[in-house]
């Protein structure tokens, strides 16, 4: 039987062979903690591709979000530094012979002759260069082995520092001890994404306002005509719809279900539909006690990760937009064997909704099923070479490999300390293109009949 397998040893120079004396790469991550997390993993590509050495990237406190966090306060830095030693080697703190740095910035989707030209005669005049506001700075296509470098970062070298990890592993199995299986649903309906999204969503002219004003802090974004975002399915759906999608697949009203959200808008209102079909939703503030996350509490960086980690160790996880999270996610549940990541195909399904009065519920499911194929996450064993054109983050197919082996299940390849301590991370919402590339392949995968 053929079974996809992770292969992420490569062939690439030693840290001690390939890092050249006096030759510092610094960075400064941007955006919220998963746009960020993609900037660190292709931080430690870039100083391999430049022969230097990397100095812990500096994480962004200035955004949207206003976190004060430093690496160490959310990732294990002395576990990043010793994991990654025999690719790339990395050092907490610039040297003081090294103290003139010069900054600079690379073009989106740099690839490694970029760097050449652009960074590497820098190199030749200073010992220190810095690479700001470092988001997306690398190519989404590499040869291989320097793929499987970034999966080696991605999967292994980057993981949670000890209180958030353990705190993340309570949540978890508070969920298991309520169900054997649940589902985690990152709603991805805060006032920050409506606004960004140019969405409407019937508050009438209280919304418009509300909405419009949180919009005037992207001082680049451009007015949206919502009924055309709804049109081309970059709308992220309602709770009450993305509730309604879950029954039409299958799923019970018995199902747990763990929302992993910052505030929702319209609070408690605008999730009583979600409830009133699934009534067993679970917060980590319903889970936990106020004391146990108030260390967590005051850092939108540290809460987030929370959720990532439970989302992580779901059953089925249910996302409602392609943001950073989602495709982090994604790349992860492949990469450590398949569990399932539902993602609505929002573009049929706004059509779908619209006209739900006008037909039966039997004949609403049955569509809802049909337009989900492709958008349920379940491997297949040629997902392999039907999965390139996606970003690598979401589709790690460098790190995939054919096996004729039966593989053993994802809970128990994770019985080793170095897979149980791997989880990661994400805040409120970060805004490349994430709103715009709404769709999976649809010979991707097929359809889970509602049932675990």
């Amino acid at each position: 039987m053929i079974v996809l397998t992770r292969c992420y040893e490569s062939h690439i120079a030693a840290a001690e062979i390939n890092t050249e004396p006096n030759r510092y790469l610094l960075i400064a991550a941007s955006g919220g903690l998963n746009q960020q997390r993609t900037g660190i993993v292709d931080a430690v590509v870039a100083a391999y591709i430049l022969k230097a050495t990397l100095v812990v990237p500096k994480l962004d406190q200035e955004s949207f979000w206003k976190d004060p966090s430093n690496f160490s306060e959310i990732f294990d830095v002395d576990w990043f530094m010793t994991f990654m030693s025999k690719d790339v080697k990395i050092i907490k703190e610039l040297p003081q012979n090294a103290t003139k740095v010069l900054s600079t910035r690379v073009p989106r989707k740099c690839n490694p002759k970029c760097y050449e030209t652009r960074v590497l005669p820098i190199f030749n005049k200073k010992h220190a260069v810095e690479l700001t506001k470092f988001d997306y700075r690398l190519s989404n296509l590499l040869e291989d082995d320097l793929q499987k470098l970034r999966c080696r970062v991605n999967y292994h070298g980057l993981r949670f520092n000890d209180p958030i990890r353990d705190m993340g592993r309570k949540l978890v199995e508070r969920m298991r001890i309520k169900s054997k299986h649940f589902i985690a649903l990152h709603l991805r309906y805060e006032p920050d994404m409506l606004a960004f999204s140019g969405c409407y969503y019937g508050g009438g002219e209280k919304e418009t306002k509300e909405l419009s004003a949180i919009r005037k802090r992207w001082k680049t974004l451009h007015t949206k005509d919502p009924e055309r975002e709804r049109r081309h399915g970059k709308c992220p759906l309602s709770p009450e719809e993305v509730g309604v999608m879950l029954r039409a697949l299958g799923f019970g009203e018995e199902i747990h279900i763990y929302v992993a959200s910052g505030e929702i808008y319209g609070g408690e209102e605008a999730l009583a539909p979600l409830k009133s079909l699934f009534p067993n939703i679970h917060t980590k503030e319903s889970i936990a006690i106020k004391e146990e996350l108030a260390q967590f509490s005051p850092y939108s960086s540290r809460m987030a990760a929370l959720d990532f980690i439970v989302c992580d160790e779901s059953d089925v996880f249910v996302t409602n937009n392609n943001g950073n999270m989602a495709k982090i996610l994604s790349g992860r549940r492949r990469y450590f064997g398949h569990k399932p990541t539902i993602r609505p195909n929002t573009k049929k399904l706004q059509k779908l909704f619209l006209n739900r009065d006008n037909t039966t519920w039997e004949e609403f499911s049955s569509h809802v099923r049909e337009f989900q194929t492709g958008f349920m996450g379940e491997p297949l064993t040629n997902e392999v070479n039907n999965t390139k054109k996606g970003e690598f983050h979401e589709n790690p197919w460098s790190c995939i490999c054919e096996n004729s082996e039966r593989r053993t299940s994802r809970s128990s390849s994770r019985s080793s300390k170095e897979d149980v301590d791997i989880s990661n991370d994400e805040v409120l919402s970060e805004y490349e293109t994430d709103l715009s590339e709404t769709e999976y392949p649809d010979d991707e995968n097929g359809i889970l009949q509602g049932r675990f």
